[in-house]
């Protein structure tokens, strides 16, 4: 065995990856063990099929059908629903409510992924992972957002493709990945906009530009991750399926 294929010494003192596997929840470890077998596992980028494979659970960066595995018990990836008029920081200096109040049992530095203005709802990210925090904010990934909107209506039928076309606001052009109408009732509207802008307040700017101005705005997604039964105020930790997936549109 060369040096460059001879495992560290964190790894060979470290876990059987098939034991690893199943802590993680992804199989108990006799079917981890023949998911090792068939090279669907793969670790710090190389394809594993050897049994008697030790990994640093702290470390290893593991993949499972190209998916990641968070195998290591030191990061945390929750969901918080936020409510309206919570302000999206960790303290306020004026002792107003904010997202660090839902927060304070929670041990280690935790911080949120991106921003919802104060009467905004929704789905917000809160993890101690920073490298997954940046990308996942960062423009060139492109991760889509899903906004349930309340607004003033009756909404044209060329909104949606004016709104793909793209628009021009004082900072620049924007446009929408995806514009429906989902309820409308008198002068009253439910649409959904999904975009991967992360500008402040772009929704309802754009919405307002459109002349149609936002009465409630909900998010509802991020990538493939997104508000199901949670009642406002309530966070729950992220299952493996969504870790994963929020770590593969990034490309980590």
């Amino acid at each position: 065995m060369t040096s460059e294929n001879r495992p560290s010494n964190a790894a060979a003192e470290g876990v059987r990856l098939q034991k690893v596997l199943s802590q993680a929840g992804v199989a108990s470890r006799r079917a981890a063990e023949e998911m090792i077998v068939e090279g669907r596992i793969e670790v710090d980028g190389e394809v594993v099929m050897e049994l008697g494979r030790r990994v640093d659970p702290a470390t290893a960066v593991i993949h499972v059908d190209g998916d990641r595995v968070m195998v290591n018990d030191n990061l945390t990836h929750l969901l918080l629903n936020k409510p309206s008029g919570i302000l999206c920081t960790m303290s306020d200096d004026k002792g107003r409510p904010c997202i660090g109040d839902y927060l304070r049992e929670r041990q280690g530095k935790l911080f949120h992924v991106g921003r919802l203005d104060q009467d905004t709802e929704g789905l917000l990210l809160i993890t101690n992972d920073g490298e997954l925090a940046n990308r996942l904010m960062h423009p060139s990934y492109k991760v889509r957002k899903t906004y349930l909107a309340e607004v003033i209506g009756p909404i044209p039928k060329d909104l949606g493709q004016k709104l793909r076309e793209g628009v021009e606001l004082e900072d620049g052009p924007v446009k929408v990945d995806r514009f429906k109408l989902v309820d409308t009732n008198q002068n009253r509207a439910l649409v959904e906009v999904v975009l991967h802008e992360g500008r402040k307040r772009i929704v309802r700017r754009l919405l307002k530009h459109v002349g149609h101005p936002v009465q409630r705005l909900v998010r509802t997604r991020i990538g493939d991750v997104r508000l199901t039964t949670e009642r406002p105020g309530a966070i729950r930790p992220l299952n493996r399926q969504e870790v994963g997936s929020l770590y593969r549109i990034v490309g980590m």
